[in-house]
């Protein structure tokens, strides 16, 4: 029997991912907020830094509730540490780096819009798990006139510094890789999502601690607000959705689990707006809907009235 098909006691069920579901877009949707929170006191670096060791915690306590022993082998821990800089250490440092000098909207949009496009390029054109289809080329291509959209190309990159952009823009590729990653690496290991979770969190905690001694915060006194940003990063956003994208994709495939981006922009354009009470542009939500018909095309969840040659 196939490891598809032999699914182990901890895995959740088709029944039951919605719930796991729905928190990571809540979680990551809301992240953006806690960053520009977080960033009131630290930098890029110790934002992550401080985060990753909130969430650290945090799963090793859960862990330890339910008796969830840590992967063994150094090979297991090597992808480990791939997977920690793929979608943990270096894009949570790159989109704290585009917060520091545009809106955490901005940000949220691009970001959870382009990480479906990114990790279909690397399915589809890197990994080559799955044939190109002419929907996903069309998905594709209407994603990427979105982005110009969203950037307000005409204008240059809008009010937005063209560094920041490109750092949202590598963010989103991190995580696009890491979706195939895991999905071809990981998930076949049969590790339990709680030590796979806890594992990557502990990697990217040591990872990061150099730079975060060497330039961790940004201003002397700490506010409420950033201690508030960094735990509830390191709780929600890290700690528990990380364990639940991990179950996600374990359960339902990583294609279906990066769509958690659809909801993650409309929870980030919320909190931007009424709690940070923040700028919005008209193109930034035009060329985020844009972005997502792009997803949905790709994805065939939007079917396309394309003619098709009947067998001769």
């Amino acid at each position: 029997m196939s490891p598809e098909i032999a699914k182990p006691e901890f895995q959740i069920t088709a029944r039951s991912w919605l719930g796991p579901y729905a928190g990571i877009a809540l979680a990551w949707g809301g992240s953006f907020m806690f960053i520009k929170l977080a960033l009131s006191a630290f930098t890029p670096f110790g934002v992550v830094f401080l985060s990753s060791t909130t969430g650290s915690i945090l799963m090793l306590l859960v862990a330890r509730i339910k008796h969830v022993a840590l992967p063994r082998g150094w090979r297991v821990w090597l992808k480990l540490w791939f997977m920690a800089l793929s979608i943990s250490a270096a894009p949570g440092v790159l989109t704290a780096v585009a917060e520091s000098h545009a809106s955490s909207s901005f940000v949220g949009i691009v970001l959870s819009g382009l990480i479906p496009l990114m990790s279909l390029f690397f399915i589809v054109i890197v990994f080559r798990d799955e044939p190109i289809s002419s929907a996903q080329v069309i998905g594709l291509v209407v994603g990427l006139i979105g982005v110009l959209v969203i950037f307000a190309i005409w204008q240059g990159v809008g009010h937005n510094l063209w560094w920041a952009v490109i750092a949202v823009i590598a963010a989103a590729g991190c995580v696009g890789f890491s979706y195939p990653f895991s999905r071809r690496y990981l998930v076949s290991l049969d590790i339990d999502p709680i030590a796979l979770s806890c594992a990557q969190l502990i990697l990217t905690t040591i990872t990061l601690l150099p730079a975060f001694l060497l330039d961790g915060r940004s201003s002397s006194a700490i506010p409420v607000k950033a201690i508030f940003g960094v735990l509830c990063l390191g709780i929600f956003a890290n700690g528990l959705a990380f364990m639940w994208n991990f179950q996600v994709v374990r359960a339902v495939g990583s294609s279906v689990a990066s769509t958690v981006n659809f909801l993650s922009p409309a929870v980030a354009l919320l909190c931007g707006i009424i709690l940070l009470h923040e700028h919005l542009t008209w193109y930034e939500p035009v060329g985020g809907c844009i972005i997502l018909l792009g997803v949905a095309i790709s994805q065939g969840r939007l079917t396309l009235p394309i003619k098709r040659r009947s067998a001769t």
